[in-house]
Formats: structure tokens, sequence, C-alpha cells
């Protein structure tokens, strides 16, 4: 028989939405918490309440950043090259693979082909005050190579062509459809080291 808990319904469909979880995997975590409330679920209801209340995104960068700390982006670090990608997982991934040294970009998401772009929220008008305030000479575009990372990165394109920025992206290596974050640290440094011009007209 089966027990329709409101509560626990609610739950297993929130769970359900996350990334790699279905209603089944949800299902299993949901059980595995209510049978360790005290060491599972009381620690991590506090340390989610923490998040929601002190954790932000930061409306110049994208990253991660408390409330009331200066964001890493406004360190003194002096770079010449920006690499512009889709989430923070992609930046995770390229920092722990350790095959690049200036600032990112992380943009929040792709543009939908069929959606207008205005009506994504993006951080792409902040990249382009970026670029200008920092003197950028190289704008390295790390999007996905799916539809959606494509169509982004041709529209980011559009928007800093100059002939004073040098655009590269990512090459050999990234697999058409692939994602960044499922890369491993090889693949990434082919895709790197390899990176070509971006064609501007």
């Amino acid at each position: 028989m089966k027990n329709n808990i409101p509560e626990v319904e609610e739950l297993i469909k929130q769970f359900a939405k996350l990334p790699g979880l279905g209603p089944k995997s949800a299902k299993r975590i949901i059980l595995k918490l209510i049978n360790n409330k005290e060491n599972i679920v009381k620690p991590l209801a506090k340390n989610l309440a923490r998040i929601y209340k002190n954790v932000i995104r930061c409306a110049n960068c994208g990253n991660l950043n408390v409330i009331e700390n200066k964001c890493i982006c406004e360190t003194s670090h002096e770079f010449d090259k920006i690499c512009v990608v889709e989430s923070l997982a992609d930046m995770w991934v390229i920092e722990s693979a350790n095959i690049f040294k200036g600032y990112y970009h992380i943009l929040g998401g792709t543009l939908n082909s069929s959606e207008k772009y205005e009506e994504n929220n993006l951080l792409i008008n902040s990249l382009l005050k970026r670029i200008k305030k920092n003197g950028l000479k190289e704008v390295i575009i790390a999007t996905s190579a799916t539809t959606e990372g494509q169509t982004t990165a041709h529209y980011i394109e559009d928007m800093i062509k100059s002939d004073k920025i040098k655009i590269t992206k990512l090459a050999q290596g990234l697999p058409v459809g692939g994602e960044i974050e499922q890369l491993d640290d090889g693949t990434l440094f082919s895709a790197f080291k390899n990176r070509i011009p971006v064609t501007t007209k």
C-alpha cells in the first residue's frame, strides 16, 4: 500500500528536477534523508539556509560570492585574457585542469536559438564592460559544442568583434555536442592549446 505524504511527494518532485536525477533516484535520496534526520537532514538544512541567505551570484562575472564580500573578479590580478563559459561547473573543470591563467566570465546559461536574445538573463552586457574596463587582448569562448552553446558563441562574437581584440574558441578535442563539464583534463588541454581564431566580418 502506497503512503501519499504530501511533504514527501513534494520533496521528491523538487529533487527530481536536479541534473542527473529522475523520480526513482530522487525517491532513494529522500528515503535516505528521512532515515537519517539527525546526521544528514539537520546539518543539510542548516547549510542550505546559510547558502540561501549569504551566497549570491556576482552580477559582474557570474561567479559565486558571499554577500558584502569583494568578488574575486575585483582582485588585483591583471590578466590580458578572459575565458567565457556557460556555467560554474565548466569553470571548476577548467580550473582543476590548471590549463588557463586569466579571468573567467560565467554566463549562467546559453541562448536558445528559438528565443529572443533580450529574454535571456545572461551576463553578456557585463562581459562587454569587463573587456573594455580591463583592456583585454583575447576573449576565449569556451561554450559547449551543443546547438545552444554555438548559438551563444556566435552571438557573443558579433557583440564583441573588434580589430583590437583577439577572439578564439576551443578547438581539437572538443566533440560535437559535447559539454565542457563532461570533458577530461587531456581533452580540455588539447582544446585550449589548439584554440583557433574566430573570423569576424
